[in-house]
């Protein structure tokens, strides 16, 4: 759509915080590394529903180490199920992955069945509430990827803290970048970080026991 143009044939000034126009999203998306490579995932046409992009999941995986054997991970929301999946790939040994939207979940349940990921398991959950109920330390990796915009940033990052084993791992995506300070106060630390566009993306570690004490210890 062409800008508006005022009687000076000059183009008008964009109103200052008006919503940015986004792509939609794509209608699918590709496994990019491991056991299935090169395998489609079906993208719903649902509201708030934004796959991690290619390069974000490579960017990932590339800090995360191409292996994942033995580690248990959680797709907190899982949407497309593209981190999950891609985890499960890579030789994750148990993969959850949590989807409140009801047909979304059925199409995590297809595409699980497709290929034929036995270390996937599909929930359809509210992430928030599965969290809350859920074993301390259960998993190595949790993802936090909710619906851009979304306020449920924080709650999340909270609830995953303590799902997350000592020294495991959150993996954050948002619309913006996490202050330090809010990963400080929670005992996590920002492993790495970058931004793709609208998107920023943060691998955080929880730190061990033994570290907490020592960062305790006036200097």
């Amino acid at each position: 759509m062409k800008a508006a143009v005022k009687a000076t044939g000059k183009p008008a000034s964009k109103t200052k915080g008006a919503p940015v126009n986004r792509a939609p999203p794509p209608r699918e998306v590709r496994i990019i590394g491991g056991l299935w490579k090169r395998s489609k995932l079906p993208v719903a046409d649902a509201p708030g529903l934004r796959p991690t992009p290619d390069r974000v999941r490579e960017t990932l995986f590339n800090w995360l180490g191409q292996d994942l054997s033995g580690w248990r991970c959680l797709d907190a929301f899982a949407g497309s199920g593209a981190l999950g999946f891609e985890a499960a790939s890579r030789g994750a040994s148990e993969v959850l992955l949590l989807e409140r939207e009801r047909r979304l979940a059925r199409s995590l349940i297809e595409t699980k069945e497709r290929l034929k990921a036995d270390k996937v398991r599909v929930e359809n959950a509210d992430a928030l509430a599965w969290m809350a109920r859920c074993p301390a330390a259960s998993f190595e990796l949790v993802f936090i990827d909710p619906p851009f915009d979304s306020e449920a940033i924080v709650p999340a990052l909270d609830a995953a803290r303590r799902v997350v084993v000592e020294g495991g791992y959150i993996y954050l995506e948002a619309a913006h970048a996490l202050p330090p300070h809010a990963a400080e106060e929670r005992g996590l630390k920002v492993h790495r970080q970058s931004r793709a566009g609208a998107v920023h993306f943060h691998l955080l570690q929880r730190a061990t026991a033994a570290a907490a004490a020592a960062s305790a210890v006036p200097a």
